[in-house]
């Protein structure tokens, strides 16, 4: 019997002798994608400096907040957060429409709108009760209590899609509330509705990762007697911006887990610095409530590592 060759079978079947082949390219080897950046700068040096920008606008962001509702006087956190909202939609379109950073892209469907219109609610609803917070908390019980923000997460993942983790998971959770009861029982300058709408802030974060006021006439009133007040806020507004940006900057070049450890850091410095600045009191028990807590996120990352593997 005679042997079948390749081209005797690909001839019996005529359909195959019209399709089109799709040549697929190679994929660049290291040295190709380091090429592009042209010599310039490394790609290690670039994430570090992405990082380090992520972190100077979240803290710069979090401080000018604080200082414009609680020691400026400016006690209007929805204007301020609409302020936020419009940086962002204002400085992304001259990114994409005059620099061209990266290309425009429509929205294909109503399915998307919808998704988005979401999206967009939930992060706003988080913005506004964290700025709301900065009025009556410290920065950094502000910090633990959105330390908690795994917590949250694990719950709505459970409600929501029905996604389950094991009982280690579970259970690298309960530091994360325990430092945070901690941290509350002896804060000083503890404020309920202050907690409250902390709390809410967190949650809306956690849901925005599963799944306006009217005071212009007053601003530009404010702005005719202080001119300072124009800096201040188009400074905070364009820090804000840089938080939404170098956030997913550090996600595209790090990963996920390292965005979460990093804010963990973050969480930790940003208290820190807050306490030098503006004196709040701090308690040993405070201090220790949040030390708690972040060493019970760390315990909830590795725990969550581990059970993947």
């Amino acid at each position: 019997m005679d042997t079948q060759t390749w081209t005797t079978r690909r001839g019996s079947n005529p359909r195959l002798e019209t399709e089109q082949v799709i040549e697929i390219p190679t994929t660049p080897t290291g040295e190709v994608r380091h090429s592009n950046n042209n010599g310039l700068v490394s790609p290690t040096f670039k994430t570090a400096l992405i990082i380090a920008s992520w972190y100077f606008s979240n803290i710069g962001v979090l401080l000018l907040n604080k200082y414009l509702l609680s020691f400026y006087g400016y006690r209007y956190p929805i204007f301020l957060t609409m302020l936020h909202m419009i940086s962002c939609a204002t400085y992304s379109f001259i990114a994409i429409h005059w620099f061209e950073f990266v290309p425009f892209q429509q929205i294909v469907s109503r399915k998307q709108f919808f998704k988005i219109a979401a999206l967009s609610l939930i992060f706003c609803f988080s913005v506004v009760c964290g700025n709301t917070s900065l009025r009556y908390l410290p920065v950094s019980f502000n910090q633990a209590i959105g330390a908690t923000t795994p917590f949250f997460t694990a719950i709505f993942a459970f409600l929501i899609t029905c996604k389950k983790e094991s009982a280690e998971v579970y259970l690298a959770l309960m530091p994360v509330v325990l430092g945070i009861v901690l941290a509350s029982n002896s804060e000083p300058l503890f404020h309920l509705f202050g907690f409250l709408v902390c709390v809410g802030s967190t949650a809306g974060r956690a849901l925005k990762s599963v799944v306006q006021g009217n005071v212009a006439a007053i601003t530009i009133q404010k702005a005719r007697e202080d001119s300072f007040i124009v800096f201040l806020l188009l400074g905070n507004s364009t820090v804000a911006y840089l938080v939404n940006l170098t956030n997913f900057l550090v996600t595209k070049h790090t990963s996920a887990l390292t965005l979460q450890v990093l804010g963990n850091a973050k969480a930790a410095v940003a208290a820190v610095v807050s306490v030098l600045i503006f004196r709040n009191p701090v308690t040993v028990m405070g201090m220790t409530g949040f030390g708690v807590t972040i060493m019970g996120v760390v315990l909830y990352s590795e725990a969550r590592k581990r059970s993947k593997h």
